[in-house]
């Protein structure tokens, strides 16, 4: 084990033991928090930089100075240290125990006994939880609300967290109806039977870059694309590959219901980037006066 695995599996265990990790167990939840331990290993400047960039671009400021923060699901913690480096009194949270511990280990090593980022474990589904936090002037949950097991249920609650003038962030898998749900079966394949997960993990893996691979090696460049994905991902396509077959829960939906719930509560569509493919459909939305 590497020393960010050890690190990050330490402060893990310092957690009490919770529901999410006897899912995990249970073959009912993917254990995202281990793959994110892998992705701290190879985190650069260029990886946090860009992280920074798309908080820029989709909220449309210049930074976040004065501005509250709230990381719905951090996972591995770098839109927070995005978030605090451009200015923000950061607040993070994660449902999976692991995830917590490496969000902590990010702050650790950029923003260590920072008081103004807070990191804790708690669930986007726990109405009493989210009533102690207030409300934030940026509420973020990219690819999180959709692994909950109840995501128009974390759809609402995120809204509730939005102070007035606020915006919320989010991101939520395209609904590709029969396709959607052909990966919903091979994610809860991969997460009830271990003897199944090496061959849907190559199914996943020759989906995903098989033909990149063959065209790269055609153009006499071979793997270029995939040593490509790794500066800027910061991340192995490999692991990617495993994040997408395995995450479960998993849930999708498409941009007009999403953008039907939030107008319903009070807020208006303010920024939107639209997948046509299995990916995630990005929202911006601004919370109203009442």
């Amino acid at each position: 084990m590497g020393g960010v695995d050890r690190h990050c599996a330490q402060e893990g265990t310092k957690q009490e033991m919770n529901l999410s990790e006897e899912e995990i167990r249970q073959g009912q939840r993917f254990a995202f928090g281990a793959n994110w331990a892998r992705f701290l290993r190879g985190l650069n400047d260029d990886r946090i930089r860009i992280a920074q960039e798309s908080l820029t671009q989709m909220l449309e400021v210049e930074d976040l100075k004065g501005k509250s923060f709230l990381d719905v699901g951090s996972g591995s913690g770098l839109f927070s240290l995005a978030a605090r480096r451009l200015g923000a009194r950061v607040r993070s949270f994660d449902y999976d125990a692991q995830s917590v511990a490496c969000t902590a280990e990010m702050k650790r090593r950029y923003f260590p006994g920072e008081p103004e980022w807070v990191v804790e474990q708690g669930s986007v589904l726990d109405r009493d939880y989210l009533e102690r936090l207030g409300t934030f002037d940026v509420v973020y949950a990219w690819g999180v609300l959709h692994h909950t097991g109840a995501m128009w249920r974390a759809l609402d609650n995120v809204a509730r967290l939005v102070a007035v003038g606020g915006r919320l962030f989010i991101a939520i898998y395209n609904d590709q109806g029969r396709g959607s749900r052909r990966w919903a079966a091979i994610k809860r394949a991969y997460n009830r039977y271990k003897g199944l997960r090496p061959l849907l993990l190559g199914y996943g893996l020759a989906r995903a870059w098989g033909l990149t691979t063959l065209l790269d090696f055609y153009h006499l460049r071979p793997l270029a694309s995939w040593r490509r994905y790794v500066i800027e991902r910061g991340m192995s396509p490999w692991w990617d590959v495993a994040d997408w077959i395995g995450g479960w829960p998993f849930e999708v939906a498409t941009p007009e219901a999403v953008f039907r719930l939030y107008r319903d509560r009070g807020f208006r569509l303010a920024g939107l980037v639209t997948r046509q493919g299995y990916g995630c459909n990005e929202f911006v939305f601004v919370r109203s006066p009442d």
